[in-house]
C-alpha cells in the first residue's frame, strides 16, 4: 500500500449551514486504504464526506483530498476535485427520466469526453465489471435496489477515481445483497483505489474488517480497539 495521504484534515471543524457537526477532525488516510467511517445516524458521517467532496465548505482547519487543498478550492476547480472522488449515496441518485446507458453517457459527457467510441467502451467496461451489462436498456425504475446500487458503484468508476466515497452504500440492501456489494468495493481496494465507507451497518463491519473510524459527540477518533473485540451494536445502536 502507497504510504503517501490521499485524505488529511487537521484541526477542521464541519458545518451544516451554522450548525456544528463535527469539532477538530484530524484524519489522515493513505492511499489504498479501506477504511469505515461509523457513528449513530446523526452523528456527522455525511456531513464528512459532503465536506471531502467539497458539497459543504472549508472554514476552520486545513483539509487535503486527493491533491487538492479545500480551503484554497476554488468553485471552478470543484468538478476537477470530483473526477478524483467517486461518491456512491444510499439513494442511488440515478436519473429516473433516461436508462442506465443513458445515465453513464451522461456522465461521461458531463466531465469532458466525446468520443462516442471511448465512451461506449467505458461503459461496456464499468458494467461488465458490476456484472449489470445485461442491463444497459434498462429503466431505473425496472431494478432492485441491488441492481441500482450496483449501476451507482459503475457510476462512481467511471472516471476511475483515486477515491471511493460510499455513503451507506448497503442502507437499504438485504445481507446477501450487501455482501455481493462489499465483494465490489474489496476488488476495486485490491487495484489500489481508496475506499472509505459511512455505515451503520455493524454485520458488514464484523463480516470484512478494516480500519474503522468513530462518529460521536462531535468528534471523529479512530477505534482504540481491534475490529474483532469492537462490539459495532452498541457503537451504533440508535
Amino acid at each position: 500500500m502507497n504510504s503517501e495521504s490521499i485524505i488529511s484534515l487537521q484541526g477542521v471543524d464541519v458545518f451544516q449551514q451554522d450548525q456544528l457537526i463535527l469539532s477538530q477532525v484530524n484524519l489522515d488516510v493513505k492511499a489504498g486504504e479501506f477504511v469505515y467511517l461509523i457513528g449513530k445516524v446523526g452523528s456527522g458521517k455525511s456531513s464528512l464526506i459532503k465536506l471531502l467532496n467539497a458539497e459543504l465548505d472549508l472554514y476552520t482547519g486545513q483539509a487535503q483530498v486527493a491533491g487538492f487543498n479545500l480551503g484554497k478550492l476554488k468553485r471552478s476547480e470543484v468538478p476537477f476535485l470530483r473526477r478524483k472522488l467517486g461518491v456512491i449515496f444510499q439513494d442511488f441518485r440515478l436519473l429516473t427520466d433516461r436508462n442506465v446507458h443513458d445515465n453513464l453517457s451522461f456522465v461521461l459527457k458531463a466531465t469532458g469526453w466525446k468520443v462516442e467510441r471511448a465512451i461506449e467502451n467505458r461503459i461496456n467496461e464499468v458494467m461488465e465489471r458490476v456484472g449489470m451489462k445485461s442491463k444497459l436498456k434498462s429503466m431505473p425504475h425496472q431494478l432492485s435496489g441491488g441492481e441500482q446500487q450496483r449501476i451507482v458503484i459503475a457510476r462512481a468508476i467511471l472516471n476511475d477515481p483515486d477515491i471511493i466515497l460510499a455513503d451507506e452504500p448497503t442502507g437499504n440492501l438485504d445481507p446477501e445483497t450487501s455482501d455481493e456489494l462489499m465483494g465490489i468495493f474489496k476488488e476495486i481496494n485490491e487495484q489500489g483505489k481508496t475506499i472509505l465507507v459511512a455505515t451503520h451497518d455493524y454485520h458488514i463491519l464484523n463480516r470484512y474488517p478494516a480500519r474503522t473510524l468513530v462518529c460521536g459527540e462531535q468528534k471523529v477518533s479512530d477505534s482504540s480497539k481491534t475490529e474483532s473485540e469492537v462490539d459495532f451494536s452498541e457503537l451504533l445502536e440508535d
